[in-house]
Order: structure tokens, then sequence, then C-alpha cells
């Protein structure tokens, strides 16, 4: 009896290789897509904190809370009002806006006892 080789054997092993590869080029493109949308919600987040401590305590605690986000300060603009600024992190560029608010009433201990 005469046994005859297959030509078709072995035409699976290409074929798995190059679902793999596809599959791993696959997860490259989600773990970066997923890095990107990591650093633009911290970035917005850093970015509202440090228009929030610039509009209440100036430039030395913006610096302070951007460094604390792990955001660089990229612009501080002051607009009337406003304060916005610009930061980023990792790839990530965000603004945000703070009113800086200027209370009338004197704190607490400045005011006349109305105790009688």
């Amino acid at each position: 009896m005469l046994v005859r080789a297959r030509p078709d054997r072995g035409q699976a092993v290409p074929l798995v290789l190059a679902v793999v590869a596809v599959a791993a080029v696959m997860l490259l493109a989600l773990a970066n897509l997923a890095a990107a949308a990591v650093d633009g919600a911290r970035a917005r987040a850093a970015a509202d904190a440090v228009a929030l401590a610039e509009s209440a305590s100036g430039p030395a605690t913006a610096q302070a809370v951007a460094t604390a986000n792990h955001a660089r300060i990229v612009s501080v603009s002051h607009l009337g009002d406003d304060v916005v600024v610009v930061v980023v992190v990792g790839r990530a560029h965000a603004t945000a806006r703070a009113r800086i608010y200027v209370s009338d009433e004197r704190p607490a201990r400045d005011r006349p006892s109305t105790v009688t």
C-alpha cells in the first residue's frame, strides 16, 4: 500500500500565526488608547485643581497642586475675574477656568459679637 503525502498539511500554522499577530497589534493599539484616555482624565482633573488653587491662593499653591498631580503648567491667564490654566499630563493637554471670588464678608474672628 502506497501512502501519499498530503500537500495541505501544516496550513493551520501560518493562519494561527497571523491571528496571533493581529491580536497582538490590536492589544497594543488598545493599550495606547487606554493610556491616552487615562492621561486625558488626569489632565482634566489636574487643570481643575490648578485653576482653583490659582484663583484661591496664588501661583505657589497652583504649582504645588500641579506637582502633586504630576502635571506641568503650560500657561496661566488672568481674564478679569477668571483664571484660565493649561496643563499637560503625559501626552494630554487640558484647560480649566476658575472664578476669583472675593468675599465682602469679614472672617468670623473679625466680626463684632452680636451676643449682648
